[in-house]
C-alpha cells in the first residue's frame, strides 16, 4: 500500500471450495479486515471504506413499525443469523475498534441482497436469490421479504464515502427504496420476462409453514428471522452524500435475470 491514500475493502468469504462458509470459518473475515487496516495504518492511508452487510445492521430490529437506520446493530446471538452475516457483523465491529486508535478514518457501506448486472462471468452469492426462482427446480416461492441493493448503487455510495469529508467515521446503508418478497419477484419476472414463465415457481410457500419447519431446517430458521424483522430501511444518510439511487428494485432484479440467462446460454 505504499503511496496509497484511499483503500476499499470489498471482499469477504462467503463460499469455501464451493460450500457456504461454516461457523468455524467466520473469523476469517475479521482477521482479513484487521490485516487490511493494519497495512493501511502502516502505509499512512487516509481513509478506508469497508463493504458491510445489512445483516450486521437490521437483523435485530423486530419492531415491524420502526425504520432501521445506521444506528442499529444486529445482536451476534440473534437466532437464525447465518455464518456469513455473523462474520460480517464481527468484522465490522473489529474494524470500528481498530479505527478508534488509528490515524486513518473509516467508513462502512452496508448493502442488502446485492443484485444487478454481473461483472463478466463472476456471479455474486446474492444471485442465488434470483437463480432459485428461474432455475425450474422448485414449485414454491417462500413468502419472505428482502431489502435489495443494486451493485451500481453500492459502488456509487462506496466512492462517495471514500472521498466525502463528512463520511469519516460513519456507517451508510446502500439499499434501494422499499423491499420485495420472493413471490413478488416471481410476478415481476413472469410479467417482464415471459419466456421464463414455465420455469418459475407456481405456488407460494406461506409464512406459517416456514415457521412450522424452522426447528428442523436451517434455511427455514434463517427465513423466520427475515419474517420477523422490519424491512422499513432508511437510505437517507447515504443521500446526504449527494447520492440518488441509480436503479429501482425491479431494475436490479431484471438485470440479474438477464445476466444469469446470458451466462447460462454462453458456450462453455
Amino acid at each position: 500500500m505504499a503511496g496509497v491514500t484511499h483503500v476499499l475493502s470489498v471482499a469477504a468469504p462467503v463460499f469455501v471450495n464451493g460450500e457456504i462458509a461454516t461457523p468455524e470459518l467466520i473469523q476469517t473475515a475479521t482477521v482479513g479486515t484487521r490485516r487490511i487496516l493494519q497495512a493501511a495504518e502502516d502505509a499512512g492511508v487516509q481513509r478506508v471504506v469497508m463493504t458491510a452487510n445489512f445483516g450486521a445492521v437490521g437483523f435485530s430490529n423486530h419492531d415491524l413499525t420502526r425504520t432501521t437506520t445506521e444506528d442499529d446493530w444486529t445482536d451476534p446471538n440473534e437466532p437464525g443469523l447465518s455464518p456469513y452475516e455473523l462474520s460480517k457483523l464481527l468484522a465490522e465491529k473489529a474494524a470500528w475498534a481498530f479505527a478508534k486508535t488509528s490515524h486513518l478514518t473509516l467508513a462502512t457501506v452496508a448493502a442488502g441482497a446485492m443484485l444487478g448486472p454481473a461483472f463478466g462471468n463472476h456471479v455474486s452469492g446474492s444471485f442465488g436469490l434470483v437463480h432459485q426462482l428461474i432455475a425450474g427446480k422448485t414449485r414454491f416461492a417462500p413468502n419472505v421479504q428482502f431489502n435489495i441493493s443494486d451493485v451500481r448503487d453500492v459502488v456509487d455510495v462506496h466512492l462517495r464515502a471514500l472521498f466525502h469529508p463528512e463520511a469519516a467515521g460513519q456507517r451508510f446503508l446502500a439499499v434501494e427504496d422499499g423491499s420485495r418478497s420472493l413471490p413478488e419477484l416471481v410476478t415481476l419476472i413472469r410479467r417482464e420476462r415471459p419466456q421464463l414463465a414455465p420455469q418459475l415457481p407456481k405456488h407460494t410457500l406461506p409464512a406459517w409453514l416456514i415457521r412450522a419447519v424452522s426447528p428442523f431446517n436451517k434455511t427455514a430458521k434463517e427465513g423466520v428471522l427475515m419474517l420477523s424483522i422490519s424491512h422499513q430501511v432508511s437510505n437517507q444518510k447515504a443521500r446526504q452524500l449527494g447520492w440518488t439511487p441509480l436503479a429501482t428494485i425491479d431494475e436490479a432484479v431484471l438485470a440479474t435475470v438477464d445476466s444469469l440467462v446470458k451466462l447460462e446460454t454462453q458456450p462453455s
